[in-house]
């Protein structure tokens, strides 16, 4: 019997192939597995992370979503039903201010509570912080979700967006609430400039100045503010974290370096509007002596509907301060408009 050695090698080698490719087989086998298994795996984590409303604290019928108008990404919290209603957070907060009363609102409206442009989860421009731009973020953000004639809320910067808003919009709306605010532009804007309560307006105001001295002190320099108001640790952290970025602090700085433009954009709204416009202070705040001679204003300008009151035992924050009053008042006059 003859051997040959060749075709041993032969016969080895194809073996030795075989088992390898056997082997690779497997291995492709196990990765295919392990990569379906692992997509399985993150989709499953992507479908418990998918509803948001957990994020905001407010149960399942709120979710947290983004927009994109007016060429910024905005981001806002939405539930209830009903006729909408158009929430905007002043500083230094973000659509958070409202999460108290949020679910006592989404009983009887479809709630919208905005984060302003560079503030929270809304993306920072370089520019475009005057409140008339801002009014058409909010404008475009309604139409994008087919909200009719809506009914706005703004306090503090938010209530400088309500004006421009009704001003710029008054056939997108059925009402508007300005909490604890002057108008720039309007009677009683001018009472407030130099006054020593105001020093952080100029200081805000200064080009540059302002980023280089809070960005990282922003725990420091809001709770400065927040002593003024009924705000909880958790309540705190939030807001410092809705401004922790220096492109976030420089959105808000520019929206205080944008209130001359408002105050120029103001003026010059003469005309007859017909919006129904209520102004409220908190009884302890600055602004409360203010609240007649800035509804004289708001006369004098065209605004041919406009109620006052104040909110008794509230300071400036009055969502915060009076969170039942400010409900109650949101409630009458959201509804009685809202034919």
């Amino acid at each position: 019997m003859k051997y040959s050695f060749g075709t041993a090698i032969q016969g080895h080698s194809m073996a030795t192939q075989s088992c390898i490719t056997r082997l690779l087989a497997m291995l492709i086998f196990l990765f295919l597995s392990f990569s379906l298994g692992g997509m399985n795996c993150t989709s499953e984590m992507q479908a418990q992370e998918q509803p948001k409303a957990t994020a905001t604290g407010l149960g399942k019928e709120f979710s947290s979503e983004t927009a994109r108008v007016n060429g910024v990404t905005l981001h806002y919290v939405r539930g209830g039903k009903g006729q909408a209603i158009i929430l905007i957070h002043g500083f230094p907060q973000d659509w958070f201010e409202y999460h108290g009363i949020m679910p006592r609102l989404a009983k009887q409206f479809t709630v919208i509570a905005v984060d302003l442009r560079g503030v929270g989860g809304s993306t920072a421009t370089k520019s475009g912080y005057d409140a008339a731009n801002m009014a058409e973020d909010i404008y475009q953000l309604a139409k994008a979700l087919k909200l009719e004639r809506v009914y706005i809320v703004g306090h503090d910067i938010g209530g400088h967006v309500a004006y421009a808003f009704l001003r710029r919009y008054p056939d997108a709306t059925r009402g508007a609430m300005i909490l604890d605010t002057p108008v720039p532009g309007i009677e009683g804007w001018n009472e407030i400039q130099g006054d020593p309560k105001m020093w952080h307006v100029r200081f805000m105001q200064v080009p540059g100045l302002a980023e280089k001295l809070v960005i990282g002190r922003q725990a420091d320099y809001f709770r400065y503010f927040f002593q003024f108001g009924k705000f909880t640790p958790g309540d705190v952290e939030h807001f410092v974290n809705a401004y922790h970025t220096e492109a976030q602090l420089h959105a808000v700085f520019e929206m205080y370096r944008a209130f001359p433009a408002n105050a120029q954009f103001n003026a010059a709204q003469r005309g007859q509007n017909d919006v129904p416009l209520y102004l409220a202070a908190g009884d302890g705040s600055p602004f409360a002596k203010l609240i007649p001679k800035i509804a004289e204003g708001l006369h004098e300008s065209g605004c041919t509907h406009v109620e006052t009151g104040l909110i008794q035992n509230a300071v400036h924050y009055v969502v915060e301060d009076q969170p039942d009053e400010v409900a109650d008042l949101i409630e009458r006059y959201a509804s009685s408009h809202s034919k």
